[in-house]
Formats: C-alpha cells, structure tokens, sequence
C-alpha cells in the first residue's frame, strides 16, 4: 500500500557522520559519546545480528581507515562496558538480559514511549524504532535489552497483548483516492489509512471518529473505518464531542436503560419506611453549590438531654434502586464516575435518578443511608450508629446563604448551623495536628454565555461553608471504614472492604520541592512524617496570596502520590486516617455504591465474606475511569481557555513562569490562570538550554536567566482550539 508522509515527528535512521566540525548542540549531550550511540542503534536494529568492525562501517556509511578503526576501538569499549558480547574473533552481537516484561505503553509527544509494569522495577524505555504496533494505554510483551545505564533499562515491543481502545478521534485528509485520518491526540504516533469505502460521509478537514480495524503485519498505517462525523475542527459543540469520543464518554444512555429506569417503583412505599429508621421529624438541610442539580448528602441536627448534640450525614440511598447485575448497574459501573466538563455534566446515573428520585431536594420524603454520631462539645465521637434511613430535607442552602449564616452569626437555621461549624473547625484542627495536609488551591471556573462560550473567569477558594460539609463528609467516610475494618480490640479485621488509600509521597519530589521552595525563603523538613505534613502546611499557609503562591501549591500537589481505591488498606496518607472509604457521593461515584452494599452486608451479617478478588478488580476499575475523568476535565478547561483568550491578541498580560521544558517557558496569565507556551526558538535574542535542576532556561552568551515563578509580559502569538494550545511571545 502507498505510504503517506506523517505530519508528526517520525524517527528517521540517519547515516552517521564524524562530528569533527560539528557545533555542539548543549541540548542534545548524552553521557554516552556520539559513535557509541550509533554503534548501538545499529546493533538494537537486528538484536540477533553478529557484526564485526567493516560491517558496522558499512552500515555507518564510513569509509576512511581512520574512522574505521575508531569503530573497531568503540565496539572493544562497548564489551567491556557490558553492553556486547564477543562471539568470536572481532565479531560481536548485542549482549542482552533474555527476558521478557508485560506492562501498559506509556507514550510520549516524541515517538518514544516507557512500559508501566505492576512491579516496583523501573519503567523501561522503549525508543520510536522499538515501540512497534503499540499505542497508548496498550497491554504489550517487551523483550529487554541490556541497560545502557543502570537507572533506565531499554526494550523493544515484540507483542500486543492488549488493545487500551479501539476508537480514536482526529481530522480526515483525504486528497484524490488516498484517504488519511490524523488523530488529535499528539501521543498516538501514527495516522490511521481510511479506505474509501470506509469514509461513511467523511469529508476532507471533518473531525471524526474512527474504529480501528486491522494493522497487517506488513502494513506501515493501521486501517480504520470513521463511525461518527463529529463535525468541523474549531467550532464549539465539534471539539466538546471531541473530547467526550475521545475518552470514551457517552453523550446519553441506551435505551434500554432509560426503559429500565422508567419502570423502576420511583415512590416511596410504606414497607421501605417501616424497614427503615424514620428521621423525618429531626431537622434536615443541605448545603451546596448555587448551580447543583443533585444533592446527594444532607446534615440533620438535634440537641440531646446530656447536651449533647446528634449530626446525622445522611447520604441518597441509591443502592435502593441501583440493585447488583442489573443493566443500570452495569451501565454506572462501566462509567464509574461522572464527569464534569465545563459546559456539561457527563453523568454516572441518568438524570431521573440523579436529578430527581434520588436527590435530597427539599421538602420531599428521601430514601437514604446514614451516619448519625452523637458528639460532645469537643468533637468527640460519644456513639454512632449506621443503617438506612428516611429523611425530610427543611432547607436548601447555598454555599453563599450559609456562609452568611456563620459569619453575621443569625439567619435561618443559625442555631444548628453555627453548632456543626463549630464541630467542624475543631475536626479540622485536630486532623491538621495529626499530620493531614491542608491544599486550599484556588479553583478556576469559567462564566458561560447562553451558547455555552466562555465570557469571563472567576476564581473559588473555600471558606468556612464548603469546610463544615468537607469535615462532616470525612467523618462519616472514616468512620464506615473504622467500623468495617477495624475489629473491636483495634486491630485490622479480614472483612474485604473498598478504602480510598493514598501512599506516602516519592521522598526525591519532595526533596525536589524543598529545594524549589527555599528558592523563595520556604523550609520544608523531610526527616519524618509529622515535620514533612506541618511544615508543609505552614509553607502552604505562608504563600497564601503571595506572585508564587500558585505554583508552589501546585508543585506540591504534584509531589503527592495519587490516591486509589483499594481493597488492600494502607491509609490515607494525606488525611492522616488509618482507615478511610468514600461513602458520601454514590450518585456521582460507584465506589460509593460498593461501599453502601458491603455496608449493608456486614450491618446484616458480620461473618458475610465477600469476593476480595473480584472487588480488587471493581476498585481497579474505578481507579482507571477516575484519572480518565480528571484528564477528560482538563481538557475542557483547556479548550475554555484557548477559546477565551483567542481574540484577545492585542492584549498584555502580566503572567508568571509556571512551567519550565526543554523546549520552552510555560507562563500562567495572572488575570485569568490561562496558561500557555512561550518557546524556546522564538527567543531570538539568546541560545538557551535547559537547567532542570534549578527549574530554569539559560542564556548561553548573556547569562539570562528565566525561573519557575518569575513575573513575565507576554502576548498571544496564536490559539490552537483543535490541540487546545495557547503560544505566547514574551514582551518583557
């Protein structure tokens, strides 16, 4: 088949020339000299080819005596280095480990790519010759070779295991009989071949999505069919649908589910009341964002006889409707989340269930799950109780309404208001003395027109409102998880439960973040876990509002480990809990479901032993769709933010150096937290290269310097909606 040039970097075997005359590039040294490197490519090409000098020479395009014997010389060091063996006499071959790896492809922006493997062992490095017919996320079989250095071992894909998806989303170029689609996503290093009759309506420049069909052996493109015509690149409702095709997101749910759902018993029925515990007389309300459409948590308040007080976190009970192995069930555990893009929610329930028969909307009789814990006037957990309930909600609040309650001290409710916000900031006082890490960053949200464009941008931190429900919602997760996993004498029960664990942070970031942060006249101690969490928390508390104050909180966000749900409970390192669940949102999350069900199980039957390996997997499982979630929200903020700022041309804008690559300065407009790239080969004034340790580029000939968290001007050079790329040319 014809074979179409790539708009994409492509790795090219090169002839090696004699680097005598050659300007040296500071950016491209290796540890590894020039004719090393070469020498070895030629060997990694055919791993089981004996070579001797002339035949490298050959290869090399080298002809002089001089050179010739430099090779003869270079393949000796390469023995005695341990990266060839010496067959026989002047013969040699790739010395390798023998073995073979499974993992997940990691790809990279240039061709290159790194397998993830379940071991703790180092990911290994696949160059663009050796990742074969493998595309991101793929399961593959990966022979590696022997390490060129100890810290980052090399191999070569030999099999695809596993295809991540099938589907991929790009722009069609088809010119004459020969037909290209070329994907969006910068890290799938190869165009998909359309056949003509596969086209189904396609159109040269469409944004389309296309099914993977075949990749024959002796093909160098995979073919693929387009399955969907998703519009023209750049306009708002294509590159949205984009995104949601590109990470597998539906736009609706199947009939057949819809037809579930609306033959589901929606009301409430005398037997569920008489088999519950009826808290419809104890004051109930629920506080949330303006904008919520479900609420699937409510707080209930009452003063005891002792004086003590009873907060109950009552959560929707959707587990009542969502019952196991049925085609909702199904459905949600297949989302497992719901993803909230800048104009629309992507939910994990249809809108019936979550918007609707399962939210606590005020004055409606609800069906949910609760925490009731009676609490002293130190916070303190005096009783608790867990089980299903029926609940009457009194009150709605916004953030804003209660936060006026708490700080003018009167309004509606001001009474159980004011007493749970009390509770609360001794919570959180004493979860900051044992070590919980307090990350208070600055949320960017978009103000949207009636055609969902983006007009204008605010910024959200949390006050004492958003604080109360964060407390109570974590008690109540910590408890669940206390009370499953732990036996009464405190040791850890064998009950398979579904915890929200998150490891301690890798100690090379964090010393990485220590040294950035001294930078700016912030200590962070690393000589154990309590001076790790309160020094850090004072330097978070301390940059509060400073020019470094975004970067610094996002620097040490990306020094934590990610949190996981697991079945295998090692604590939560961030809340500083031993035992920690997510229990608290089942509408938008199925591990909350799952953890309802075990729940109920064990309140049931406390010998009940369900399946730990096939919970492990449902926790894996949902784990996967929440990073898909994070990344899917990502994009759309980046493409709200390229779309805000692409007619603003004219303008300045004062911004800051958030990021620092060896191909260019990322700056972070202040005004907006848009943030773009201004690269390294439009600063025409200088040659700078990269200083990764001191997260800084250098001038070669003038010594200037720019550093992460510098103050910069800038203006926009060009907006890509299609990649979602913003490129600035610095001003000042």
């Amino acid at each position: 088949m014809s074979k179409r040039k790539k708009s994409k970097k492509k790795y090219t075997p090169k002839s090696y020339k004699s680097p005598q005359g050659k300007k040296n590039n500071p950016r491209k040294e290796k540890k590894m000299n020039f004719l090393k490197r070469a020498v070895l490519d030629v060997f990694e090409n055919k791993l089981s080819t004996v070579y001797n000098y002339k035949q490298i020479a050959a290869k090399l395009n080298v002809n002089t005596t001089a050179e010739r014997k430099k090779i003869a010389e270079t393949m000796h060091e390469l023995k005695l280095d341990g990266l060839l063996v010496e067959i026989d006499a002047g013969k040699y071959k790739l010395k390798t480990v023998k073995s073979y790896v499974e993992g997940v492809i990691d790809m990279t922006y240039s061709g290159s790519a790194y397998l993830v493997t379940e071991s703790d062992k180092k990911d290994i490095f696949l160059s663009p010759k050796h990742v074969g017919k493998a595309l991101p996320g793929d399961k593959v079989k990966v022979f590696v070779h022997a390490s060129r250095n100890s810290r980052q071992p090399s191999g070569e894909v030999v099999e695809v295991l596993e295809r991540k998806k099938s589907s991929f989303v790009g722009v069609m170029d088809h010119k004459g009989s020969v037909a290209f689609m070329i994907p969006d996503n910068q890290r799938v290093p190869i165009d998909f071949f359309i056949p003509l009759d596969k086209l189904n309506g396609a159109e040269d420049g469409d944004k389309v999505v296309v099914k993977m069909l075949d990749w024959p052996d002796d093909a160098h493109n995979p073919f693929g069919e387009v399955s969907k015509v998703l519009g023209r690149p750049g306009e708002h409702d294509t590159e949205i649908h984009a995104i949601l095709a590109e990470y597998g997101l539906p736009y609706d749910f199947p009939p057949e589910v819809e037809e579930f759902v609306n033959s589901l018993p929606l009301e409430i029925s005398k037997k569920d009341i008489e088999e519950r515990r009826d808290m419809r007389k104890t004051l109930t309300f629920t506080i949330d964002p303006h904008d919520a459409k479900d609420f699937d948590d409510a707080l209930s308040f009452e003063v005891l006889d002792n004086g003590n007080v009873e907060v109950g976190i009552h959560i929707a009970d959707v587990s009542h409707y969502v019952t196991p192995n049925s085609i909702l069930d199904k459905e949600a555990y297949d989302r497992a989340t719901s993803v909230y893009l800048v104009d629309r929610v992507v939910p994990m329930l249809p809108e019936i269930l979550s918007n609707k028969v399962c939210s606590l909307r005020p004055n409606e009789d609800k069906l949910c799950f609760s925490a009731v814990f009676e609490l002293n006037d130190k916070a303190e957990v005096q009783k608790q109780w867990f089980g299903r309930t029926v609940i009457h909600s009194d009150r709605r609040f916004t953030y804003e309404e209660a936060q006026e309650v708490i700080e003018k001290r009167e309004g509606d409710l001001s009474e159980a208001i004011l007493s749970i916000d009390k509770l609360a900031k001794i919570l959180r006082t004493e979860r900051i003395k044992k070590g919980a890490l307090i990350f208070d960053k600055e949320e960017v949200k978009f103000i949207l027109n009636e055609k969902n464009e983006p007009v204008d941008v605010y910024f959200k931190r949390s006050k004492d409102a958003n604080k109360l429900i964060e407390e109570f919602m974590l008690l109540a997760n910590r408890k669940v998880a206390e009370f499953v996993g732990r036996t009464k004498e405190g040791k850890a029960s064998e009950k398979p439960f579904v915890y929200r664990i998150h490891d301690k942070p890798d100690p090379e970031k964090l010393k990485a973040l220590g040294e950035f942060a001294g930078k700016f006249g912030y200590q962070l101690q690393l000589n154990s876990n309590n001076a790790i969490t309160s020094s850090m928390n004072k330097m978070l508390e301390d940059v509060a509002g400073k020019k470094e104050a975004n970067l610094i909180e996002t620097l040490a966000v990306r020094s934590m480990s990610k949190a996981i749900y697991s079945t295998d409970n090692i604590g939560h390192y961030g809340l500083a809990f031993d035992y920690y669940s997510h229990f608290t949102s089942p509408i938008r999350r199925y591990p909350d479901i799952m953890a309802h069900r075990l729940l109920q199980t064990y309140l049931e039957n406390p010998k009940a032993k369900p399946k730990a390996d096939s919970l492990e997997l449902d926790c894996q499982h949902s784990s996967d769709q929440e990073r898909m979630a994070a990344q899917a929200e990502r994009d759309s903020i980046k493409f709200m933010q390229v779309k805000y700022l692409m007619d603003q041309d004219d303008k300045e804008f004062e911004g800051v150096i958030s990021g620092v690559t060896d191909w260019g300065i990322f700056v972070e407009i202040k005004a907006n937290k848009c943030e773009g790239m201004v690269r390294l080969r439009d600063l025409e004034d200088d040659f700078f290269v990269y200083d990764e340790k001191n997260y800084c580029i250098r001038g070669t000939s003038s010594g200037a310097v720019y550093q992460l968290g510098d103050e910069v001007v800038v203006r926009l050079k060009n907006a890509d909606l299609m990649r979602k790329q913003l490129d600035f040319k610095l001003i000042q």
